[in-house]
Formats: C-alpha cells, sequence, structure tokens
C-alpha cells in the first residue's frame, strides 16, 4: 500500500497553474518542512518534501495555505526520473495529496494568541478520577463517557 501522512509547515506559497484542454483543473504545489522525530548533531532537523494537489484540494490551497501555515497531508509518494542537461539520469519524487487538513487554528498559526478562544481550567486529576499510571498513559474511567465529546 502507497499511503503517506505528513505534517509539517508550508516552506512558501503555494504556486498554482491551471491544466489545458476542456476544462481545466487547478495544480497546486508547495514544500512542506517535515521535522524530524530524532536529531542528530550536524544534521538537518527537517525534510523538504514536494507536494502536489489537484482539482477541489489545488482550489483550497490557493484560497487558503500560505507560508508557514501548518497542514497535515495524506496522499501517496510517486517517483519519477529524467535526464538532466549533462546527460546524467536523476530521480526524484513528491508526494500526491487526496486531503489537507489545517493541523492548528488560525489564532496560533499567526502568533495572535489573544484572539484565540479561552481555555477552560483544567480540573486536577483528583476531581475527574483520571489517573496516570507509570508508563505516562492516563486512566479514565467509565463514567467520563457521559462528558467526553467523542
Amino acid at each position: 500500500m502507497n499511503n503517506s501522512t505528513l505534517m509539517g509547515r508550508l516552506t512558501a506559497d503555494p504556486e498554482i497553474r491551471y491544466s489545458q484542454g476542456e476544462t481545466p483543473q487547478a495544480i497546486a504545489r508547495f514544500t512542506l518542512a517535515v521535522d524530524r522525530r530524532f536529531k542528530r548533531e550536524g544534521s538537518q532537523t527537517a525534510d523538504f518534501i514536494p507536494i502536489k494537489l489537484f482539482g477541489k484540494q489545488a482550489e483550497f490551497a490557493e484560497k487558503y495555505l500560505h507560508k508557514g501555515t501548518k497542514v497535515c497531508a495524506v496522499g501517496r509518494i510517486e517517483t519519477y526520473s529524467y535526464t538532466a542537461q549533462d546527460g546524467t539520469k536523476r530521480y526524484g519524487f513528491e508526494v500526491v495529496c487526496d486531503q489537507v487538513e489545517f493541523a492548528e487554528s488560525k489564532a496560533t498559526n499567526s502568533g495572535d494568541h489573544a484572539a484565540a478562544a479561552p481555555q477552560q481550567q483544567a480540573k486536577p486529576a483528583a476531581q475527574t478520577g483520571i489517573q496516570e499510571d507509570p508508563d505516562g498513559f492516563m486512566t479514565i474511567p467509565d463514567s467520563m463517557d457521559e462528558v467526553l465529546p467523542f
């Protein structure tokens, strides 16, 4: 199965083009900076993944995505090859996405934390019945089912 899920920030505004033909289709391209989970000293801390969108997803990118926006992108990896001007064969890849969603609120992304919705003050664990085990997982009592939104 060829499936890729990435979360990162756009490195620049998306480039939008339209295909030729009877019914032109929007095509968007951008690069997503995806942080590496483990970082070695002296190596880069992110990977820069080329993303391609078609149709409605590309139109969404044109309207709403810009440099610095944090998104979650789901799609498939496609590889390609070409011959460079010097005669060497080159290889590349891009992720063709079927789905792109915002990964943070607009207020968080713009740095305007004052405009963000006020957070409810968390209740102490003793009041909610939620306990944390030694592995760091939380045990949620069955009585919480009525309170949880999912």
